[in-house]
């Protein structure tokens, strides 16, 4: 059934969870498989009612990488312009948490980083050990990880191809929460926490957060000026204020 259906999607309230499906493969991403998530990524960005996504694995693993039977065979689980997995090169415009049990390993590790937020079970395990097979993690790995972890770790953990738990990621910060139990579960509570918030306005944050790395100095007031700017004039923001006056929850619309 998983070959069938080798990407699930679920949605709660607000929240849109994408499950990699192929659990007797560990998850390895093949090319159906990237389809699916590519098409899942869609639907979170053009429904007006999710605000938030997840992305876990079945079977008590994340994802073990590329499937290298299929790469044996000629085949690249990769989209031109989306990369690797469909989500690598072209993450969501909407904030994407990775909910990590068991291995995030090579492209699976590559998939997690690509997330605005990475949720683990304290038993996680990730890692780019490409170099171990001849290969280089080249969906992003090698350029991420040094972005989001300490340079000279970074590089030992490349160019060693050598595993890490999710304590040590906890404190080099690139994960946000470790937990006892099923990672999807401390998932969930932080998409609900974000999903709670106006969407315009969580869209616009990430929005600002992502680009404005590149900004230089003298442009990035101006830059968040035309982002933020309609977030500010939304019946949204209307919408806010009238609900912290009248002492209530908001009714979002997205507008």
């Amino acid at each position: 059934m998983s070959e069938e259906t080798p990407v699930l999607t679920e949605v709660r309230g607000p929240i849109l969870i994408i499950t990699l499906n192929r659990p007797e493969a560990k998850n390895a991403a093949n090319l159906a498989l990237s389809k699916g998530v590519a098409a899942a990524i869609d639907r979170l960005d053009a429904d007006d009612a999710l605000s938030v996504g997840i992305i876990t694995g079945a079977g008590g693993t994340f994802c073990s990488g590329m499937d290298l039977k299929g790469f044996l065979k000629g085949e690249r689980p990769s989209i031109p312009g989306r990369g690797f997995a469909g989500l690598t090169e072209a993450p969501p415009k909407k904030p994407l948490i990775a909910a990590v049990d068991g291995y995030a390993l090579a492209g699976g590790m590559e998939i997690a980083l690509s997330c605005d937020m990475i949720v683990a079970n304290r038993n996680a395990k990730f890692g780019i050990p490409e170099v171990k097979r001849g290969l280089a993690a080249a969906a992003g790995g090698l350029i991420r990880m040094p972005r989001q972890m300490p340079f000279r770790v970074a590089m030992e953990f490349a160019l060693t191809g050598e595993f890490f738990g999710a304590p040590r990621a906890y404190e080099l910060g690139i994960i946000n929460r470790v937990t006892d139990g099923p990672a999807l579960d401390a998932a969930l509570e932080l998409a609900a926490a974000i999903g709670a918030n106006g969407p315009l306005a969580v869209k616009a944050s990430k929005q600002v957060i992502v680009e404005s790395r590149l900004w230089p100095e003298d442009q990035m007031w101006k830059k968040q000026q035309e982002i933020v700017a309609p977030v500010f004039v939304s019946e949204d923001a209307r919408e806010g204020a009238a609900a912290f006056a009248e002492k209530r929850a908001p009714n979002w619309k997205g507008k």
